[in-house]
């Protein structure tokens, strides 16, 4: 495991900041204009003729004053769903009626896999089904390990890991027959997902080797998922108390209401498109800097504080802090659009932190004005676990597939295309001109 950095000190630091300058420096989905107005699904649909519970065909006129529309669509409801739930007031995320603390504390990611995928917590005998299922489907061909291997390796040309997890899982899809990978009914869908969710280790894994030259490592039927994606990239089995740490940071990602990615695979999936092609959507916007990316930024945050003049860890973040102010800069790990009193997932995982770095000063106190996220403790763990810092963003993949491929087969169970309205603002009644009477 890493030296620790030290977390304790920059969560302190954050808290001598006043509510008003905090607020500047959230990321941008943190900070919407000022001018939007808040209005409930209710009164929107009232004022707009827009369906918000059920946001799909509706063809009535939109009026295009700026006060009948979210922008990023914050807190517009777009449809129903049974399978996580976010609760802004209370701090808390279930998923499928469980809160997430007690299935971090007490379930593995197979079960929780299980739970987002089915509906319910299997007993034994479902559970060892599911798992026996896992194994089966972990290999990937050779075929799709020779895609992987064709890649560009890391240097020149550069391939970012997700955008070759993107690719890979495309190249999968072309591994299903026609009949099968277009079946959007639930059975054929449960079946397709419980592979992806098998497969997807394997293809990080094999990535990730394959990008250093190295041959790709097969799994071991004996391992958990946790434990044989760890042994995967190294080749050695993993202490169990951090495969247990690893496995409860993936049941943390497992899904998350209509998060950005979600909502891109729930879109691509209500055009009818298939299974593979709603995830690989997913997978591209997981990508971005404000989504999964976070997680990877928030490490280089940190190693950027660790590298500032100072003579204690305090001081450091402390100039660090005053700095990003001053210029504006964005936070990474440090608040989110849904919770405003505290990530559940980051309240858990700081705790993972404090012991994996022993930490000696309880941490979290102090940071109510702007709590951290769940970016902000995995980041930091994954780094005390001496994962590959490009690895980041990929492993929040790995156990949010769970959460994509749940969505997909709910969406495709009672399907309604996605087709929001847009406020158009731009000119009307031009005349066209001929090409050769522009100037």
């Amino acid at each position: 495991m890493h030296s620790p950095l030290r977390l304790d000190c920059f969560l302190g630091s954050i808290a001598t900041i006043k509510h008003k300058w905090v607020r500047g420096i959230c990321a941008d989905i943190n900070n919407p204009a000022a001018a939007r107005t808040s209005i409930s699904p209710s009164l929107l649909s009232a004022k707009t003729g827009v369906d918000v519970v059920q946001f799909g065909m509706r063809e009535q006129a939109m009026s295009s004053s700026p006060s009948t529309y979210k922008r990023g669509l914050e807190g517009v409801i777009m449809d129903h769903t049974r399978i996580s739930d976010v609760d802004p007031a209370s701090a808390t995320l279930i998923y499928r009626g469980y809160n997430i603390s007690d299935l971090v504390q007490k379930s593995t990611f197979e079960e929780t896999a299980y739970l987002l995928l089915h509906g319910q917590l299997p007993n034994q005998e479902e559970l060892t089904k599911f798992q026996q299922e896992l194994v089966k489907h972990r290999p990937i061909s050779k075929s799709l390990r020779k895609t992987i291997e064709s890649f560009p390796r890391q240097g020149h040309p550069q391939a970012h890991p997700m955008d070759r997890l993107k690719a890979a899982v495309s190249a999968l899809a072309l591994e299903e027959p026609p009949d099968i990978l277009n079946d959007n009914s639930h059975d054929a869908n449960v079946s397709k997902a419980t592979r992806l969710i098998a497969k997807l280790p394997t293809i990080i894994a094999a990535i990730h080797r394959s990008s250093q030259g190295k041959k790709p490592i097969p799994p071991k039927a004996e391992l958990s998922h946790a434990e044989n994606f760890l042994y995967m990239l190294t080749g050695r089995k993993p202490d169990p108390y951090i495969a247990r740490v690893f496995d409860k940071t993936l049941i943390a990602y497992g899904d998350h209401g209509f998060n950005a990615s979600t909502t891109a695979a729930r879109v691509t999936a209500s055009t009818q498109s298939d299974l593979y092609s709603a995830v690989a959507s997913a997978i591209g916007t997981l990508k971005g800097p404000l989504h999964g990316g976070a997680n990877e930024q928030v490490m280089r945050m940190l190693m950027e504080i660790d590298r500032q003049p100072g003579a204690s860890p305090a001081e450091k973040a402390e100039r660090w802090v005053m700095d990003a102010l001053a210029r504006k800069k964005t936070i990474m790990g440090f608040g989110h659009r849904e919770y405003k009193n505290g990530d559940p997932r980051a309240t858990i995982l700081l705790r993972e932190a404090q012991e994996v770095a022993v930490m000696e000063r309880e941490m979290g106190k102090k940071g109510k004005q702007l709590p951290p996220n769940v970016d902000y403790p995995i980041g930091y763990l994954y780094h005390m676990l001496g994962l590959p810092l490009e690895l980041y963003t990929p492993i929040f993949a790995l156990g949010r597939v769970s959460g994509w491929v749940s969505h997909v087969t709910e969406l495709h169970d009672n399907n309604r295309l996605y087709r929001p309205k847009a406020d158009y603002q731009g000119e009307r009644g031009k005349a066209y001109i001929d090409l050769q009477q522009r100037s």
